[in-house]
């Protein structure tokens, strides 16, 4: 049976199984690539219209150096017009590594006995977040293995407890989530904490490979999890995140696969994902996988912009997997998410570890070991403004609202002042005076570009406002 989008128009194909695999390898191995074909690809993309399968299968069957260029190229063009020059910046949370599954991939599986398990007491989390705060963190993820000690309440107890953690300025405004796929009752509830987004990674998308990494533990249901997010839909938590481990599988699959996942949810529930990570994995040497699916930087590259190109208004997610030069790459035509001064080890910021890494403590391998001020000091030479932001969220304009209110305009009316605003923020309280004079300078600089002049005002009125001591000023 082969899906489309317009399947889902009938209610009773929601949560149902929306993957075919020969139909995806059918378009991978049958899509003829020309010079026109890209052009019109890219034209469609950049007009801000999601591309269907068949015109993403066209960019990635691109093989000229000279198409592969304008691939980027496009990608450069759509991502400042959608997202401005801002870099949205994060920090991961590792909350409790207990895992029931057995992933060949994953340094927490059942059989990986070395591993040392560890879940935070409540008194460890709050220093956890005290030390994110105090380096200026504003937006965490909290990260949690699949085991029935994380369960709904318990991750909804935990946000509460992020939530109520503050220190001098230093408050956490938005909490997303990543952690096991729940029903939808266990959605509904973590939904009432206050969650930002809840991200389900499928790992791969294609099922025959999902069995050969996944023997052991609730994470062998394919179904289950390739549904999850359907559920979370159901349950009113609209603000979702989709991914995919890349070296898993074929990468082009995963990238149609992840392009159908988004064409899925918004044809069934009106709302793409809020974001698309595409983790790497690098190196085999503690995991069991031979790696003949790992994907080359030529390669990574491509299908970062190619994802870009495929779905316009959705955030891409680059995590400190990357190294800083692949990141500082990839960075200009496609993510608009990133971390910063990422630690793995349970209980590793209060504790200030920044030496080398114990994968038997931690999940994978960190290739950007940049702290966060670093990083931000890097973007600011690179004309980015780093942004902090959670007003989208606070205000209601996530889902389906959110696909609304991304339109012309939007950045400039919103998403640059606020950057601008949580920018100021992080140079009054946290960033030491090199990086302050950059980031004034930078500041003023977004500001100039600003078209409406009463909004020019009111920003630079904000900002002084955040100079001498008001926080937390928002569009």
């Amino acid at each position: 049976m082969k899906f489309t989008p317009e399947i889902c128009s009938i209610k009773d194909q929601r949560m149902k199984p929306f993957i075919d695999a020969d139909e995806i390898w059918n378009l991978i191995n049958n899509t003829v690539s020309t010079k026109e074909k890209v052009k019109e690809v890219i034209a469609k993309s950049l007009s801000k219209q999601r591309l269907t399968l068949e015109e993403t299968a066209v960019l990635i069957n691109a093989t000229d150096p000279e198409l592969i260029d304008e691939i980027k190229q496009g990608a450069r063009t759509l991502k400042k017009t959608v997202y401005g020059n801002r870099i949205v910046l994060f920090a991961p949370l590792y909350v409790g590594n207990k895992c029931t599954n057995n992933c060949k991939y994953c340094g927490f599986r059942t059989e990986n006995k070395s591993a040392i398990r560890k879940t935070l007491s409540d008194q460890e989390l709050i220093e956890e977040v005290e030390a994110l705060e105090d380096n200026g963190q504003k937006r965490l993820i909290l990260v949690y293995g699949e085991h029935p000690a994380y369960s709904p309440e318990y991750i909804a107890h935990t946000v509460n407890v992020v939530y109520g953690v503050k220190k001098g300025n230093g408050e956490i405004r938005r909490v997303n989530i990543n952690a096991a796929p729940l029903d939808i009752d266990g959605f509904r509830t973590v939904k009432d904490s206050g969650v930002g987004t809840y991200q389900v990674f499928q790992e791969t998308y294609h099922p025959e490979a999902y069995k050969v990494y996944h023997v052991g533990g609730k994470k062998m249901d394919y179904e289950y999890r390739l549904t999850s997010l359907d559920r979370a839909q159901e349950a009113g938590l609209d603000d979702v995140g989709i991914g995919a481990l890349f070296g898993l599988y074929d990468w082009r699959f995963e990238v149609i696969g992840l392009v159908r996942h988004t064409n899925h949810l918004e044809a069934c529930y009106n709302v793409g994902p809020h974001t698309i990570s595409f983790p790497r994995i690098q190196s085999a040497s503690s995991l069991d996988i031979d790696g003949k699916y790992f994907v080359s930087d030529e390669d990574f590259v491509k299908l970062v912009a190619i994802l870009r190109l495929a779905v316009p208004y959705t955030g891409m997610i680059l995590t400190a997997r990357e190294s800083a030069a692949i990141r500082d790459e990839v960075i200009s035509f496609g993510v608009s998410q990133i971390d910063g001064g990422t630690k793995l080890e349970l209980g590793s910021y209060a504790a200030s570890k920044n030496e080398n890494q114990d994968l038997n403590r931690e999940q994978f391998v960190i290739n950007d070991n940049r702290s966060l001020n670093e990083i931000i000091d890097d973007l600011l030479d690179k004309d980015y403004i780093p942004s902090f932001c959670t007003a989208c969220y606070r205000l209601g304009r996530t889902g389906e609202h959110f696909m609304e209110f991304s339109v012309p305009g939007f950045i400039k009316r919103y998403c640059t002042p606020n950057a601008i605003l949580t920018l100021a923020e992080y140079i009054s309280d946290y960033a030491p005076d090199d990086t302050a004079h950059k980031g004034w300078l930078v500041i003023e600089k977004n500001i100039n570009t600003l078209d409406d002049e009463k909004t020019k005002t009111e920003v630079r009125n904000r900002v002084e406002k955040i100079k001498n001591g008001v926080r937390d000023l928002y569009f």
